[in-house]
């Protein structure tokens, strides 16, 4: 059993009571109540207070003559997620740039973070498969949400529906079933990649532990990365589909 973090153990010292009688309304049974929070959650926390930090920090220091080095590097973010959500959604891709940014930088810390808790023997939070799940179905109610917003409930439920209207009755299951299967390929694609890239550096570690992890974790690095992109360039897609007046 991997070993408790700090932080872990603090979290469960304040919060293990409220924790477990929640998840006790909700249907939940931790395997110890007396410690409900778990590393990976632990690790989600830190990461999310570290992202608005980071926001909050941007904000307060802005500068246009003398732009600080966490200025510098939101703006290059900044940058690549615009263009990215230019090209895949279009017009008014701005609205939605500030929910694509947050999945591609939470993703991202969350897959890297992976290489450093390997040395406790720790997973990768988005190995675990609720982590990914979870953001899977935040993306896949945020983009219905702003497909109703723009066409209405009605003219949402159209494009469901497709061009033709006796092909409607077969079409329109096909396209709830495909919608609905997002979600199971979003958190597939992340999970099984990280715990996949996980399992792999362990092995290394253990079998030949002083130079070729080196080049695993290189691997793992590039893992994330790419996974992290490619959730994010899935989520702009499907917000582009949900949003378009072309149909």
């Amino acid at each position: 059993m991997p070993e408790s973090l700090v932080l872990t153990r603090l979290l469960n010292h304040l919060f293990a009571a409220p924790v477990a009688a929640l998840m006790g309304m909700l249907g939940v049974h931790p395997a110890n109540p007396a410690a409900p929070i778990d590393n990976t959650f632990a690790l989600e926390l830190a990461i999310t207070c570290g992202l608005i930090a980071f926001f909050l920090l941007v904000r307060l220091t802005l500068s246009v003559e003398k732009p600080n080095p966490a200025q510098q590097i939101a703006e290059m973010i900044h940058e690549f997620t615009g263009s990215q959500a230019e090209s895949v959604i279009g017009h008014g891709y701005e609205r939605f740039q500030a929910f694509v940014t947050c999945i591609l930088l939470f993703v991202l810390l969350n897959n890297l973070v992976g290489l450093f808790a390997g040395f406790h023997g720790m997973e990768t939070p988005t190995s675990e498969p609720a982590v990914p799940l979870g953001i899977a179905v935040l993306t896949f109610l945020y983009y219905n949400f702003h497909g109703v917003r723009v066409h209405g409930p009605v003219g949402y439920l159209k494009q469901f529906a497709g061009p033709i209207w006796w092909i409607s009755p077969l079409l329109f299951p096909v396209e709830i079933i495909s919608h609905l299967a997002r979600m199971m390929s979003l958190t597939i694609r992340l999970y099984a990649n990280m715990l996949a890239s996980d399992l792999l550096t362990l092995i290394c570690f253990s079998m030949i532990p002083v130079v070729a992890p080196v080049a695993f974790l290189g691997l793992h690095t590039l893992v994330a990365v790419i996974q992290a992109y490619v959730f994010m360039l899935l989520s702009m897609i499907y917000l582009g589909m949900a949003v378009s007046h072309e149909h």
